[in-house]
């Protein structure tokens, strides 16, 4: 009863030549649960602002079909959808109150005076805007007029919350605190809620689920955990965070011509050697392979001994962590993240190291 969509096709005419055509969404499906956060995550012209905007009928399908809380609304204008937009450039009224901005939706509703108080006064102390009910817009931080639209949208009671890039205006140290705030707001609410943002980290905080998506079309969906260490292909693996490609051939397969849940061996290039434990085939030998590796799950050794060995090009220093570039004699270098260097030590510019890593840390590419 949450959002659906079904194959939703979005098609642009461009405004430069008439005559050409611009696929922004491309046969989307998609299901959000009730009461689940799920993210609309890519680079810029990905699709996931104009999804965004089908979902709330600023903009209409091309083909396919939206349906929210078990109702088709193809053809329902944004007014009379039951979705709340919490938008990037807050859209508060500067001439209102706090109060006034925050009560706003429910006496366009109609709703008796005294009811509006009293859901405005338990709104905003849930928001923690309870001191600011008199203050303009003008005389409010970032963090707090983000926090006033968010407390506008919930005191609607949407069936879906939708969010826009909410906190690219904020600085860093912001952007991080109200990321933890929106997520515990939701969750209170049990509200289902769509949050589009080009932000990893942001993605990664607030979601139950993310959906990655490029030129139109999603390339995966699953939960942080999955996206991050399980990506369904090189696009998604190199969108998120920082990876390594290793690149090699099956050299022994458990099983003739592989079957699900089998060992497998792969030689990568430079010569070294690795076992994958319960990785799903098939597998043939010969077969190339492209394994990712995080940066953080590559292990260290002064010398020459690992899967791949190499010279450190670049040792940055970060108090808690050393960030390392090493050229193995590949096109790029491998990149490698130590934690507690106080106590682990760290190797420096021209210094020879051996790498390995652990296989439950790896993925294997389709």
């Amino acid at each position: 009863m949450g959002v659906k969509l079904a194959n939703v096709t979005k098609i642009f005419t461009d405004q430069s030549n008439p005559n050409k055509k611009v696929m922004a969404v491309n046969d989307v499906s998609l299901d959000v649960n009730d009461g689940e956060l799920v993210s609309f995550l890519g680079p810029s012209g990905c699709g996931k602002t104009t999804t965004l905007r089908i979902i709330s009928g600023f903009e209409y399908p091309t083909t396919g079909e939206v349906w929210i809380a078990g109702k088709m609304v193809n053809d329902i204008p944004p007014n009379r959808r039951d979705t709340s937009m919490v938008f990037q450039s807050y859209a508060i009224f500067p001439h209102l109150s706090v109060a006034q901005n925050v009560g706003f939706g429910l006496e366009l509703k109609g709703r008796a005076k005294g009811e509006i108080k009293q859901e405005v006064d338990r709104i905003m102390d849930l928001m923690n805007l309870n001191d600011l009910g008199r203050r303009r817009p003008d005389q409010l931080s970032g963090g707090q007029q983000q926090r006033v639209a968010l407390a506008r949208a919930i005191i609607n009671k949407p069936s879906v919350l939708l969010f826009d890039e909410p906190l690219s205006n904020l600085d860093a140290k912001l952007r991080e605190q109200m990321r933890l705030e929106i997520r515990r707001i939701q969750q209170s609410f049990n509200i289902t809620s769509i949050y589009v943002t080009h932000d990893q980290a942001e993605a990664m905080t607030v979601s139950d689920r993310i959906v990655v998506m490029d030129e139109g079309n999603i390339m995966q969906t699953g939960t942080p955990f999955e996206i991050y260490s399980r990506p369904a292909n090189s696009f998604v693996a190199d969108f998120i965070g920082r990876v390594n490609f290793f690149t090699g051939k099956v050299v022994s397969p458990a099983a003739p011509g592989g079957s699900p849940g089998v060992d497998v061996e792969i030689e990568f290039a430079g010569g070294g050697r690795k076992t994958f434990t319960g990785r799903s085939g098939p597998f043939k030998n010969g077969q190339e392979i492209t394994v990712t590796v995080r940066p953080e799950s590559l292990r260290l050794k002064a010398g020459s001994e690992g899967i791949f060995a190499g010279a450190v090009t670049k040792s940055i220093y970060l108090g808690q962590l050393v960030e390392y570039e090493i050229d193995c004699g590949g096109s790029k270098p491998v990149l490698a993240v130590t934690y507690d260097p106080a106590d682990q030590g760290f190797f420096k510019t021209g210094d020879k190291v051996g790498i390995d890593f652990s296989a439950p840390a790896s993925h294997i590419l389709p």
